[in-house]
């Protein structure tokens, strides 16, 4: 692999870069990644806690026990919905269960699947996996919770096209409890981050890390001319699928995601199957870091800190951003698609992340200093059994970034037209394919991904909020959908 190095750009993109560093990504993670501090007396240093990270394990551990480990025991439940055994042709909506679920996974099994795990190895060491994992399981609660409630709530308009999602449940649901200032606000704040989080990690991450990796493996899109090349091209892909809206959107999704995955679940596991002496060693030792206490607590509180943030932004529990897309889904069954929503994380991170850590892991690369960071230390990792997967990884890594992009752009739409109303989508939409542009062109990634965790995470504050106001409500129609199926109410079909 060519050695981690920026590829020309012109003064004009590192001018722009420096402003959106210093102007836009400092000010805003001085507020969302406050920090709560600790002093940890053994090492005499400082544990700095973000409040966001706390806020989202605090939510998903509190979604879990309220719920009474829905994660688990709506499990099988949420399979047979996606397989259509409870769904009936005239059950209002846009799309199917299946499109749902793959639009959804379109937009949170991307690079932070391939790139963000590496991240968080390399900066968190083999321990983040198990708090990755960690945050996986108890986030599929909060992803039932939020997706329950989009349902419970969306708005269909003359044309029969559906608006759902935290933006309207913080403010009808908290209207309903008499808090109709406070749903009012809440929904205006997530809104405002939901569409700075479609242009930084759900626009501009995916485009970023895309072309680091197939400028290294095409030579003719290495040059300042071949960057933008690729930009526009990825720009022009882009923008045919978005205008067609969430149905287009959903037919596309549920043909790539699942080719998609099943591609790169099979190399991983080609490669763990030529390590299989290594794994109990690897997965020993992950486990072991976790809990790690020769870095002090500081070295372990970090360890933890960086598994559930990227596991948040990988799988997106309890960022609000899936429910937006489940809320379209056709049933009249709102707790159905809550059952739906909570395979996201297992799929994601469960499944598709620890399989990239794995590989990472067993093949040493998390430690060697020549494999690089970010999506290169995973292509190096595959490469190390098969030396032409990078090639492959490239082709793989676009379509990750593309079915990412295209599903984040109809959560910023819907969060831009609850503001702005239907008339301006276009201007929406000509920003984001911008957006798209600078991804390609910035050079850091650092920066990008900064920015993308930052708008990403801060819709936590606001959704999690709403959503633990609205649990009770929601755990009495838990209680009697639950006792409805005990009782045979619902027909499943073969």
């Amino acid at each position: 692999m060519p050695s981690e190095t920026a590829s020309p750009g012109s003064p004009l993109f590192e001018t722009l870069e420096a402003i959106f560093a210093r102007g836009v990504v400092a000010p805003i993670e001085r507020v969302i990644f406050f920090d709560l501090a600790f002093w940890d007396d053994a090492s005499g240093d400082a544990i700095q806690i973000p409040i966001v990270v706390a806020w989202l394990v605090l939510g998903a551990l509190y979604f879990t026990l309220r719920f009474q480990f829905v994660n688990v025991r709506g499990f099988r439940h949420g399979i047979d919905i996606v397989r259509g055994r409870y769904s009936e042709p005239g059950d209002a909506g846009e799309i199917s269960h299946f499109q749902a679920l793959s639009a959804a996974l379109s937009a949170t099994v991307g690079l932070g699947n391939i790139a963000g795990v590496a991240f968080a190895v390399g900066i968190g060491g083999p321990g983040a996996v198990f708090w990755m994992i960690m945050g996986g399981l108890l986030g599929m609660s909060s992803k039932f919770a939020e997706c329950t409630l989009a349902q419970r709530y969306r708005t269909f308009d003359e044309r029969g096209r559906v608006t759902g999602g935290p933006m309207i449940y913080l403010r009808e649901g908290l209207s309903e409890l008499g808090w109709r200032r406070l749903g009012a606000v809440l929904s205006v704040v997530f809104s405002i981050m939901c569409i700075g989080a479609s242009f930084g990690g759900g626009n501009m991450f995916q485009a970023n890390q895309s072309y680091a990796l197939v400028r290294d493996e095409v030579a003719m899109l290495s040059s300042s001319g071949g960057q933008v090349t690729f930009g526009l091209l990825l720009v022009v892909l882009v923008g045919l699928v978005i205008i067609g809206g969430i149905r287009r959107i959903g037919e596309v999704a549920s043909v790539l995601v699942p080719g998609m995955c099943l591609l790169y679940m099979a190399c991983g596991l080609a490669i763990v199957a030529t390590h299989a002496s290594a794994v109990p060693g690897a997965i020993g030792l992950i486990v072991r870091d976790a809990f790690s206490l020769e870095a002090g607590v500081g070295g372990l509180v970090g360890t933890l800190i960086q598994g559930f943030r990227r596991a948040a932004f990988s799988n997106e529990a309890g960022i609000g951003s899936a429910a937006i897309a489940h809320s379209a889904a056709r049933t009249d069954e709102p707790l159905r698609e809550g059952f739906v929503a909570l395979l996201e994380p297992f799929i994601d991170t469960i499944v598709v992340c620890s399989t990239t850590a794995l590989v990472i892991v067993v093949t040493g690369t998390w430690n060697d200093p020549e494999a690089g960071a970010g999506i290169r230390m995973t292509a190096s990792a595959f490469a190390t059994v098969f030396p032409w997967f990078p090639k492959l990884l490239t082709f793989v890594a676009v379509l990750f970034a593309f079915s990412t992009m295209i599903s984040w752009s109809y959560y910023g739409e819907r969060a831009w037209k609850h503001l702005f109303g239907e008339r301006s989508i276009l201007a929406y939409q000509l920003i984001f394919l911008a957006f798209t542009f600078g991804g390609v062109v910035f050079e850091n990634a650092k920066v990008v991904l900064d920015f993308g965790d930052l708008m990403i995470l801060g819709m936590a504050f606001p959704n999690i909020a709403g959503v633990a106001m609205l649990a009770g409500r929601l755990k009495q129609d838990l209680d009697r959908y639950l006792a409805r199926l005990a009782a045979g109410e619902f027909h499943p079909h073969a």
